[in-house]
């Protein structure tokens, strides 16, 4: 359950779930279908549906990292405690990535290789994502404190300048000079010699992030939170115009980089993302507002209890505890407790083991939260029992 001290944003829970969604269904067809399943128009698009999870995540990972931040300077912190604030949490999150391909390397002991404990990954990326938030968030409050314009504007010229340098550190400018290990979380390149896009490098992947940090600094100011409906479809409508303008860039006949390739490393194809996920940002306000604003639906789907609980929304309950479930699911999809046979089976059975991982993933991150609202409740009990209680000699 969520604090009521500090209410969640339902359609910031609710994207995570949908990233969550579609993460399972990406992940379990490519698993789990094999034979001409594999080469079917329905596998092509359930691949095309996994091209949303990561940069959904970080897109987040960058508003809710602007909430946090905003917070920590309405505290009247110094610009060095937001700093060290917001960049330990990333710091943390990048520890959990290397704990977790350690953990994933341990379990596969025997056919997974050593360099998969070095494995660019999206939490990876997460984690790091964050700690050049706080680095570039640190720069801009040094100089010109608490303006959010400034944040903002900040947050989406470092996007573009990673989106701009990502083909060329793809192509020409490659850091060959590094160990592989390093150059990885540049371009992507792990130890096979040349960019992976399987793989989550700060170029082209962090500019998400720091596209969601623009965007969150301007859904905090005073005047946003005024006009939240307006400012959310106004989001939405320069989304659309994103999508267009990338497809003009695209149709032009001739490119900047002496290697273009639109489908990983363009900047256009990084315009045309940043415009769906605006697109998908606004139709979640609205979609959570109507249900919230709805007291037939509330009761049952997501509502707003007076003591400041959601009620059940299978979305919202997975954005909630969305590290757990792509924690723990990988290993019933990918790994070696697979629960079906790896590219052995129909669309049919894949789509059963598909409906069965999202149960039992519902069922944990509802086990999650109860029980982190449940020891939060407890905490705070028997911190109150303890002020109440005399002094013992």
């Amino acid at each position: 359950m969520p604090d009521p001290a500090k209410p969640r944003l339902a359609y910031i829970d609710w994207m995570r779930g949908l990233a969550c969604v579609l993460m399972f269904q990406t992940h379990c067809y490519d698993s789990w279908l094999g034979g001409a399943a594999r080469q079917s128009r329905f596998f092509m698009y359930s691949q095309l549906g996994g091209t949303f999870p990561a940069p959904l995540f970080l897109f987040l990972a960058g508003i809710s990292f602007a909430l946090v931040t905003d917070r920590l300077i309405q505290k009247n912190l110094r610009p060095a405690q937001v700093a060290s604030t917001t960049i330990r949490r990333g710091a943390e999150i990048f520890a959990l990535g290397l704990l977790f391909r350690v953990q994933e390397y341990a379990i596969a002991w025997g056919w997974a290789p050593k360099s998969d404990m070095l494995r660019v990954d999206i939490l990876n990326t997460i984690g790091l994502s964050m700690m050049l938030m706080g680095a570039v968030c640190w720069m801009v409050l040094a100089l010109e404190r608490g303006t959010r314009l400034a944040l903002a504007l900040a947050s989406a010229g470092t996007a573009l300048l990673i989106a701009l340098l990502t083909p060329l550190l793809w192509t020409t400018w490659s850091p060959r000079f590094l160990p592989w290990p390093l150059e990885s979380y540049i371009n992507g390149v792990h130890n096979l010699g040349t960019p992976q896009p399987w793989l989550f490098p700060i170029f082209p992947w962090t500019a998400f992030a720091f596209a969601g940090l623009a965007v969150g600094f301007i859904l905090q100011s005073p005047w946003s939170r005024a006009r939240e409906t307006q400012v959310f479809l106004s989001l939405a409508a320069a989304g659309g115009l994103l999508i267009e303008l990338s497809r003009w860039l695209d149709a032009r006949p001739r490119q900047l980089y002496p290697v273009y390739d639109y489908w990983h490393t363009s900047p256009n194809f990084f315009l045309i993302r940043v415009g769906m996920l605006l697109l998908i940002l606004g139709a979640s306000y609205a979609w959570c507002r109507c249900v919230v604003e709805n007291r037939v639906i509330e009761r049952w789907v997501v509502g707003e209890s007076g003591s400041g609980r959601w009620g059940f929304s299978p979305l919202i309950l997975l954005g909630q505890a969305s590290l757990v479930v792509y924690w723990v699911h990988i290993e019933f999809v990918y790994g070696r407790f697979s629960i079906l046979r790896k590219h052995a089976q129909g669309i049919r059975t894949a789509s059963l083991g598909l409906l069965a991982i999202f149960l039992a993933m519902l069922a944990l991150a509802f086990v999650r939260t109860r029980t982190k609202g449940w020891m939060k409740g407890r905490d705070i009990d028997i911190r109150a029992w303890l002020r109440q209680s005399p002094a013992r000699t």
